[in-house]
């Protein structure tokens, strides 16, 4: 029989199948029909319960909580002031004043305290001989005062007797005992009150002091409280840091120390968003050894790893530790002051470029007067905007000409169309060709100011993506390959030239390149850069690679950057950079310039320099290479010269193109040209006659 539902409940029916004997088959539910909802409102229901068991006892909690430390605080107040009690006792400020001095090694301060201890206990010794006479003192002065009062009486019953008011002696004395009982009922009372209303006062006294001298333990305060005491740096968290960080010798050291440790360190000094303190390493204990431990010291100051940074200063043996409040160093940076200023101004040779911000929060400016730059990174860290931004600012001087190659072709460097000289944009090889030439006429240009001398106006180029140009496999026409690190490669050798000499006529190279390594970024290249600046990268060998090993050994970690978190922010190194007296490096926080505010600060510095009529030079074409002619002219008119005079020869006639070559490469280009060098007398020659039968055929041509 099916029985229909109700309430809207759901039946699942049963259809027992009966074995032979009567034994029920398949499996038997037991159970209670419940109307619809019932089911799924018990847990809602135990829900609530608990959720109203939780708030109840929280209440009770914080009330539990907020007992024990009130009486902890007020403990501690009553301690405190049996302290005292004990110190003005037995002169132990004083006590501590002389083993203070004792452990300094003060011999003017020890004898002065000593002195004072002295001059103490002899004042106490006097009190103490004084101390019966003072007494004996006040007990006559007592004594005196009773038989005094009990003269004024006698005398006052006396006259009383004699009035005609009738007053007896025995009723006068009688009302004198009932109004002395009134006044020791009267201060009996009063003597309660005091005493009942003086254990709250002397607890509420006793709370006070407490309040001022006693720390209650991390457990009895509120959240708050202990997240902010957890972020306060005090010397002993300092030292207990120090001592837990994980050196045996360091912490016997400072365990043996009988200050416990706090001669270790200099003051805690604020230092922009967070607090800068030097710590003495006992012998035994070396800097490195500090800063390899840098994560495990930070979580021992509850800070994250980025929220400490360790350096080396001046002093010997000595580690200059700062440590960022929390979260501060995940606010973004501020906008930069270029965007800001309604007129923006800018000078080569005397001003600084708004570059960011340091971890203090201070403004990081930087001057690029007569400076090669280099910027290296993981991808997508903020390389390009981080020089972007150094060009837009030297745009507002008239005088600095630009020659820019973007091998990344994104449109990072387009606003720059209306002020660069030269702008090369996209990956591929031919453009890869062009920043080559573009280099190599710079090289050309320096060289020329180099042999004429005078004052000319400075000359930036720019190869954003320059790993593009040390790994491009193209080849020249004279065999020469454009990229690699060989002294044949055109890009290495112009970049190279350029960085040997070019700061003294003002031809300057910036680059910006990822992921380096010795194939990418030779080091020849990167070490010829005056400032140079590293995002976030994998490994401490791209570390090195990127700053040096002296920064990376003096504390610079742009591997320990985060990638993303950490996007445009930069340690910067190198002899340009603005470095403190006795650091090695400094990490900045780039100010972030947007492609739409870019373009707005190119347009502005544009119309200035068309207004002052410094519009971009034309480049002039680089004339036509002919190599059969410069042959031509290096074998004047002998019949045969050796190979070794002709490539003499030839790098004397033009060295920019000629100083690199091998005898494999004027073979080779002999050949091109329809005639090969002969062998005579075991020399390798060229004969006039061959130079001349191909000048010949090309003019037939």
């Amino acid at each position: 029989m099916t029985t229909a539902p109700q309430s809207g409940g759901q039946i699942i029916p049963f259809t027992p199948r009966n074995q032979p004997d009567g034994e029920l088959v398949g499996p038997v539910f037991d159970g209670e029909l419940v109307e619809d909802g019932t089911v799924a409102s018990r847990p809602r229901i135990k829900a609530i319960a608990t959720r109203i068991t939780t708030i109840t006892a929280l209440p009770q909690r914080q009330i539990a909580r907020t007992a024990a430390r009130a009486a902890w605080t007020t403990f501690g107040g009553y301690t405190s002031w049996s302290r005292r009690a004990a110190a003005a006792a037995t002169h132990g400020h004083l006590r501590e004043q002389v083993r203070l001095a004792r452990l300094a090694g003060d011999a003017s301060a020890l004898g002065e305290w000593s002195e004072r201890l002295q001059h103490a206990k002899d004042a106490r010794s006097k009190r103490l001989r004084e101390l019966p006479d003072t007494i004996l003192g006040l007990l006559r002065t007592a004594t005196v005062l009773l038989v005094v009062l009990f003269a004024v009486t006698l005398l006052i019953s006396v006259a009383v007797q004699v009035s005609p008011d009738g007053l007896t002696f025995a009723s006068w004395w009688k009302g004198i005992g009932k109004a002395a009982v009134t006044v020791g009922q009267l201060l009996s009372v009063v003597a309660h009150v005091v005493f009942w209303a003086l254990i709250p006062l002397l607890m509420l006294a006793a709370w006070r002091e407490g309040r001022r001298v006693a720390h209650p333990p991390l457990w009895l305060l509120p959240h708050d409280q202990r997240v902010e005491l957890d972020a306060q740096i005090t010397p002993a968290k300092v030292i207990l840091a120090l001592r837990d960080v994980g050196i045996p010798a360091l912490r016997k050291a400072i365990e043996a120390m009988p200050d416990g440790g706090a001669g270790m360190l200099s003051s805690i000094v604020i230092a922009g968003r967070g607090r800068e303190v030097d710590a003495a390493l006992p012998s035994g204990v070396s800097t490195a050894e500090v800063q390899a431990r840098r994560q495990k010291l930070a979580e021992n100051l509850h800070r994250h790893r980025h929220e400490l940074h360790i350096s080396i200063p001046p002093a010997a043996r000595t580690v200059r530790l700062w440590i960022a409040e929390p979260g501060a160093l995940n606010e973004p940076v501020g906008p930069s002051p270029l965007v800001l200023d309604p007129k923006p101004r800018a000078n080569y040779r005397t001003g600084e470029a708004p570059w960011g911000e340091d971890l203090r929060g201070g403004p990081r400016m930087i001057s690029l007067y007569q400076r090669h730059l280099l910027i290296t990174g993981l991808s997508n860290q903020g390389k390009t905007y981080a020089m972007r931004a150094l060009a837009l600012w030297l745009a507002f001087d008239i005088k600095p000409r630009f020659r820019i190659g973007d091998l990344k072709g994104a449109g990072d460097w387009s606003m720059f169309a209306d002020i660069a000289e030269v702008l090369i944009e996209g990956p591929s090889d031919e453009h890869v060709i062009a920043a080559t030439e573009m280099l190599e006429e710079a090289q050309a240009e320096m060289e020329r100011r180099l042999s004429e001398g005078g004052e000319y106006d400075p000359l930036v180029c720019i190869v954003d993506e320059a790993q593009q140009a040390f790994m491009c496999p193209a080849v020249g026409p004279d065999k020469r390959p454009y990229g690699g690190q060989k002294s044949t490669s055109r890009y290495f050798n112009a970049a190279r030239k350029i960085h040997n000499q070019g700061r003294a006529v003002d031809v300057l190279l910036w680059q910006g390149t990822q992921n380096p390594t010795n194939q990418n970024l030779p080091v020849l290249v990167r070490e010829g850069a005056h400032i140079r600046g590293s995002l976030a990268v994998g490994t401490e060998s791209q570390s090195r690679m990127a700053l040096g090993d002296k920064a990376v050994d003096g504390g610079a970690a742009p591997h320990e950057l985060r990638p993303g978190l950490d996007k445009g922010t930069l340690v910067v190194a190198g002899d340009g950079a603005p470095l403190e007296s006795g650091q090695s490096s400094i990490t900045v926080r780039t100010h972030f310039i947007d492609n739409t505010a870019a373009t707005e600060l190119a347009k502005r510095a544009a119309e200035l320099r068309r207004r002052r009529g410094r519009a971009p030079l034309a480049i002039q074409d680089a004339p036509e290479w002919d190599f059969v002619a410069d042959l031509h002219e290096a074998m004047r008119d002998e019949k045969r010269v050796r190979t070794t005079v002709v490539l003499g020869r030839l790098a004397e006639l033009d060295p920019s193109r000629y100083e690199s070559w091998t005898h494999a490469d004027l073979a080779a280009m002999c050949d091109r040209e329809g005639f090969r060098v002969h062998k005579i007398g075991g020399y390798k020659v060229i004969r006039l006659e061959d130079v001349d039968g191909a000048l010949a055929r090309r003019d037939d041509e």
